[in-house]
């Protein structure tokens, strides 16, 4: 922690009461959530019953994709490289269109095959269990790195509220032990729940904070002036491939590719707890609305380009600028928010990882029956949160955007499953095991032994082995019955269907 956030009279008690009255309500929201309701199903516990309304599920996926990355990477990039940061808008305008084209597909999966994860329909599509449990664990590795990234976020935060006297591991622990009493006890209905408040919360104090934040750097209710006058003084910062000087052209644009064919699994367990299809397709219509929370916290690591010019961490770049500039009560709302956003994106995580683990990997492995696998889905979130997400957000590893990036690198490998499940019919399971391994070994070396080769994301260099070997595998090997590829491809691609010879 920085000395300005450690040794400040910033130590008083109302930002660190603020922060920790929205872990209570939180939890009360996500206790509430079951109703009454039996959660030791899959279908109860994983996807909600199929049962969520187009406002909740709006929310749930919007509050589910803005994370500690929009209170704290986000401006943090901004900080330290400028315009770079404004690849997340291709990003989450890409999300809301997948999800409107592919979210009622997927659903209609789940609801005619009973799928509950996303691991589980690539083992029905391929009819391979142990291809199923293959992308579930590559999966997961994507996975975790989200949550532990959120996770950070939300234990620095409690950190600097308390003026340091909640250390960083106690934070985690604190923050995990309440997200899993209400994972627990309510599943996916609390990720449903508190999205809501959570998501009305992060998009009222981020406005809240950056309109603040441009009035009192420039004395307007606006951002004009802020971008003017990095334009005057730190041009560098507006133009790609930004300013640092240790973020070239070629990563910036393959970091994006790489975002963009990341299937993340909350994103489909979200989809299959919809009501119907058409819940999805209101909801993802709506989605841009949303995404709007990110600009104003972005316009104050601009800010900060000029305001706070030799900052330690540029990830506290919000908190700084508040901590210095704003009101003790706008400082504990801002920490109230910054936890909003953090909790709200590591709840699906955990739960997918959990749910996907038992169903997935540990269900064909043992044999167990589906009860079974409902029972310990709840039971797994444990040593998922405390065995793993929490020793490694305690070691802090690196910056958060870099998490978030190497973690969507492992994501992206999979993608042979879903090219193969709604645009490619010939896809075998041996070819699509043969990519995805392929593409993970080389995600691995040049994520660990030789980063991101030439300026080029290391998930980009993976894909660049795994579809070639995708592809030539499967046209080398027998691929799916046919009567299986028919029933996910009327759904997936109808269209294909129509003729005489597609149906003998």
């Amino acid at each position: 922690m920085s000395e300005s956030l450690a040794l400040t009279s910033w130590q008083g008690s109302v930002p660190l009461m603020m922060t920790l009255g929205y872990i209570a309500l939180a939890m009360l929201i996500g206790l509430g959530a079951r109703g009454g309701r039996r959660m030791d199903s899959l279908e109860q516990w994983g996807v909600a019953g199929r049962s969520m309304g187009p406002v909740t599920l709006y929310l749930l996926i919007a509050a589910g994709s803005v994370s500690a990355y929009t209170f704290m990477g986000a401006p943090g990039w901004a900080y330290s490289k400028g315009v770079p940061v404004f690849y997340v808008a291709i990003y989450l305008a890409y999300l809301a269109l997948v999800a409107w084209y592919f979210g009622p597909k997927v659903w209609k999966f789940g609801e005619q095959f009973g799928h509950v994860t996303q691991a589980s329909a690539i083992a029905d599509r391929y009819q391979s269990p142990a291809l199923g449990a293959l992308s579930a664990l590559v999966m997961s590795i994507a996975s975790i790195a989200y949550a532990v990234l959120q996770t950070i976020g939300s234990a620095y935060i409690l950190l600097v509220m308390s003026g340091g006297r909640i250390p960083l591991w106690a934070g985690v622990l604190l923050v995990l032990s309440a997200i899993a009493v209400y994972l627990f006890v309510s599943g996916q209905r609390a990720i449903g729940r508190t999205n809501v408040f959570q998501g009305v919360l992060m998009l009222v104090v981020a406005w809240v904070i950056g309109v603040w934040a441009a009035h009192l750097a420039t004395g307007e209710w606006g951002f004009t002036r802020v971008f003017a006058r990095v334009a005057d003084n730190n041009p560098e910062f507006l133009r790609l491939p930004g300013a640092g000087g240790d973020m070239s052209f070629s990563f910036w644009t393959t970091s994006i590719i790489v975002s963009m064919l990341s299937f993340m699994p909350p994103v489909w367990t979200q989809w299959m707890s919809a009501s119907s299809a058409r819940t999805i397709r209101r909801s993802a219509s709506w989605l841009p609305t949303y995404y709007v929370v990110i600009l104003p916290l972005v316009v104050v690591g601009f800010i900060g380009i000029f305001s706070l010019p030799e900052l330690e961490r540029a990830d506290t770049v919000v908190l700084e600028y508040a901590m210095a500039n704003m009101p003790v009560w706008l400082v504990g709302l801002l920490g109230a928010g910054t936890l909003a956003a953090s909790m709200s994106s590591s709840e699906p995580f955990i739960h997918s990882v959990a749910l996907s683990l038992s169903r997935d990997v540990l269900q064909p492995g043992l044999g167990l029956s589906d009860g079974r696998a409902g029972k310990l889905a709840r039971w797994m979130i444990f040593p998922v949160m405390f065995l793993v997400i929490a020793p490694l957000a305690i070691l802090e590893p690196g910056n958060l955007v870099m998490i978030l990036l190497i973690g969507l690198g492992f994501a992206s490998q999979v993608l042979p499953a879903f090219i193969g499940m709604f645009f490619w019919p010939r896809a075998s399971a041996i070819g699509v095991f043969s990519g995805i391994c392929a593409g993970f070994v080389v995600t691995v070396m040049f994520t660990t032994i030789w980063p991101h080769p030439l300026g080029i994301h290391a998930g980009f260099w993976g894909l660049m082995l795994n579809l070639p070997v995708f592809v030539s595998v499967s046209l080398l090997t027998k691929a799916v019955e046919r009567s299986v590829t028919r029933r996910f491809f009327m759904i997936a691609a109808p269209w294909m269907f129509t003729n005489t010879s597609a149906r003998d």
